[in-house]
């Protein structure tokens, strides 16, 4: 193993092997100009340089619309954004995280019982990851490590920034202290148990494995503890088609009540059936069943729960279609998926706006640019968040335009798929 420092590897070119799979010849030297950035403010921040460089990148949900948390079927995959990592141990039992653009996070490791102030915060991410590391039997004693950060992830663009961040610091510590012991899958659970039990958002699995696993994903939940994950090959360039995430820039206000709301009505009529999760009721009891489901839970409630039995239909559908080269029926099933998710789901409007309808505007003036072409859906979480469109080749430049002029420069993003999840990278 090469032992010179990382600066001297990053400039003779030794990395470089390293960051082509993670970054593609188009944006290895912007790369490179990151990592050496940060290696540059590691040192200026910790008096000392770093050892090691991690990446986790963001995910993109291509199938599978809220079904995770039902333990359902999802597609996704990770995506050429990222959160990338210079760090070392300090052997202190703190860990000390700086991140470009937000508050340095300090959190010792004799103390990881959940803090109620840190609720939402990247401070309850780490408590969470690394005490979950400590009840998996990890000996943190003598841990601790030292981190500089960035990404180009943006913050509420759903692509996961939050399950980019577990898996980034569940990297680190698999790694540095753990002897690589967890794989990509049980770091995706990882970082799901910190966001549940710490940061206090009742999240499914799917955006902390697409994160974690790479590529293109077909992720099957009906048993968390063992999900069944199988890669499949997509290059949407052959297809003749760009993956744009468009931004609708709504108010970033706290939506962990309209996200926690979907799985507290589907309870509700699992519960019913003496059920957990929608996926061990029997489609035709909750079809006889729906007058006293309403009676019960309410008609929004019932929507939902139709919205997630095709859904999960949906996605198996969808991945399907990919494995046999089949786009135009991947596409029309995509479209399927943002109608359901509109008018069943109702994840696209918070519950009461009116005037405020940045989301539904931006899928709205997308159908419009695409004139029956390629499709558009909400993306992730939705409520406020981003749409995902499938844009034909020769319409990118005309449809990016379109977009921006009207909800703002730099809102539409082109991204590509990653092949490669959280990893240590050097």
């Amino acid at each position: 193993m090469d032992k010179s420092p990382l600066s001297t590897r990053l400039a003779a070119g030794a990395l470089d092997g390293q960051l082509l799979p993670l970054y593609g010849p188009d944006r290895l030297e912007n790369a490179k100009v990151r990592c050496g950035k940060l290696l540059a403010s590691f040192e200026a921040a910790f008096g000392r340089p770093a050892e090691a460089f991690f990446s986790a990148p963001g995910r993109t949900e291509l199938g599978g619309n809220h079904t995770d948390h039902q333990h359902g079927r999802v597609l996704a995959a990770s995506v050429d954004m990222d959160l990338l990592a210079a760090a070392a141990p300090n052997h202190s039992g703190v860990v000390r995280i700086l991140s470009e653009g937000y508050p340095p996070v300090e959190v010792a490791l004799d103390s990881l019982e959940p803090v109620p102030a840190e609720v939402n915060t990247s401070a309850a991410l780490v408590r969470g990851v690394t005490a979950r590391f400590a009840q998996l039997g990890c000996d943190l004693a003598g841990a601790g490590l030292d981190a500089c950060m960035v990404s180009d992830v943006p913050g509420g663009s759903g692509l996961s920034s939050s399950a980019a961040y577990e898996i980034l610091v569940g990297a680190m510590f698999n790694c540095l202290f753990a002897g690589g012991r967890f794989d990509a899958v049980q770091l995706a659970q990882i970082g799901q148990w910190a966001e549940n039990n710490h940061f206090g958002k009742p999240c499914g699995l799917m955006d902390q494995t697409a994160c974690s696993v790479g590529g293109v994903v077909a992720i099957d939940f009906a048993d968390p503890a063992s999900p069944v994950v199988e890669r499949i090959d997509l290059d949407l360039h052959s297809q003749g088609y760009a993956l744009c995430i468009i931004d609708s820039r709504a108010g970033h206000a706290d939506l962990t009540a309209e996200y926690a709301a979907i799985p507290g009505e589907l309870g509700a009529i699992s519960g019913y059936f003496g059920k957990s999760v929608l996926r061990d009721v029997p489609e035709a009891d909750f079809l006889a069943a729906i007058p006293a489901l309403r009676a019960l839970a309410g008609d929004r409630a019932v929507l939902r729960a139709i919205h997630i039995f095709s859904e999960n239909e949906r996605a198996a559908a969808q991945a399907a279609a990919l494995r046999s080269g089949d786009f135009d029926a991947f596409l029309q099933l995509v479209r399927q998926s943002g109608r359901s998710s509109a008018m069943y789901l109702q994840n696209v409007v918070p519950t009461g706006q009116t005037k405020n309808q940045e989301l539904m505007v931006c899928i709205a003036l997308a159908e419009r640019l695409l004139a029956g072409r390629g499709a558009v859906r909400v993306h992730g979480g939705g409520f406020g968040g981003t749409a995902q469109a499938f844009v034909p080749l020769d319409m990118l430049e005309q449809f990016k335009a379109g977009i921006e002029a009207a909800m703002g420069p730099g809102t539409c993003h082109v991204l590509s798929v990653r092949p490669v999840g959280g990893a240590m990278i050097a």
